[in-house]
């Protein structure tokens, strides 16, 4: 990696036609084989009917499932969700689920979770929408207990976890990564304040990334942490041209030198990780694509913007 750059995560195929058992293997394997420093799965229950989410959202595996093979065909790169939406799971569970990735992968699993936004998926879980922000804080809270205290005991106002042991523990002491979603100055705070750092949304916008990230560590240094050593991930869909595209190009559209020179940018702004994600590009991530269609695009980016 050369000075002065992010490190590199690769999204893992899960959305649409291309998520394959075997695509998720080989994806896995070269991204390894590379020096990208982790793979990223993140979660979609629901599509809503009216298709307002877009295609790439249509089909998309289980990030648990998907990582857990990932887990079983790689030894060293490190494994992400980014995000699943906390709350719609209970604490206990995911805290479990979550620990049995870290364990069988050795203790490599970066935990992303994010609050939900999506009425209907709010519905299907019968989480309310209400006081979202009270409830996922507290979520935070409890997640981290079960993960560092043996016996566990919590009682909040959402969450009640009686005096027990959970099953199994995590590898990493004393808990895996947790980074935390959101946009809002309230969840910006949140991230420095309860956990190990932040993932930025593929829509952030560029030109408030660094407030953002400012907002983030304030939220750090005001609970007595060090916010030096926040994680700040972005999340960005690369478009790989062969030549250049001129005036007026957007960030993350070009050629392999100048996306990767837009990655260097970013980590002038405190960015300490990019995830290179096509499973949200229109070219790769959605049912209209074919297989192997979607993978040779892939692996030309994976190959050419593999770290130096």
């Amino acid at each position: 990696m050369t000075a002065g750059m992010p490190l590199l995560g690769f999204g893992l195929p899960v959305s649409g036609a291309w998520a394959t058992r075997e695509n998720l293997v080989h994806v896995a394997r070269r991204a390894e084989q590379l020096g990208y420093s982790s793979l990223w799965a993140y979660q979609r229950t629901l599509w809503p009917a009216d298709g307002r989410l877009g295609p790439s959202h249509r089909s998309v595996l289980d990030p648990v499932v998907a990582l857990a093979v990932a887990a079983g065909h790689t030894e060293r790169i490190g494994l992400g969700t980014a995000t699943v939406c906390a709350p719609f799971t209970a604490p206990a569970l995911l805290a479990s689920s979550m620990a049995s990735l870290d364990a069988v992968s050795a203790g490599r699993l970066t935990v992303g979770v994010g609050m939900g936004w999506l009425p209907e998926e709010h519905v299907a879980t019968g989480v309310p929408m209400h006081r979202r922000g009270a409830r996922f804080e507290e979520y935070l809270q409890c997640l981290v207990a079960l993960w560092t205290e043996d016996p566990v005991e919590f009682e909040g106002e959402f969450y009640t976890v009686p005096r027990s042991h959970l099953s199994p523990a995590p590898v990493q002491q004393p808990h895996p990564a947790l980074l935390v979603g959101g946009s809002a100055d309230a969840a910006l705070e949140r991230a420095g304040r309860l956990a190990q750092g932040w993932i930025a949304s593929s829509q952030h916008v560029p030109a408030t990334l660094r407030r953002s990230i400012e907002t983030v560590r304030r939220g750090a240094l005001e609970a007595g942490r060090d916010p030096d050593a926040l994680r700040v991930l972005v999340r960005v869909v690369p478009e790989l041209v062969t030549a250049d595209p001129g005036v007026g190009r957007r960030p993350f559209h070009g050629t392999a030198e100048q996306i990767l020179a837009d990655a260097a940018t970013l980590a002038a702004d405190g960015v300490t990780e990019v995830l290179l994600d096509l499973n949200l590009s229109p070219r790769v991530g959605t049912m209209d694509v074919g297989v192997g269609e979607a993978l040779e695009r892939a692996e030309r980016v994976i190959e050419e913007l593999a770290p130096q």
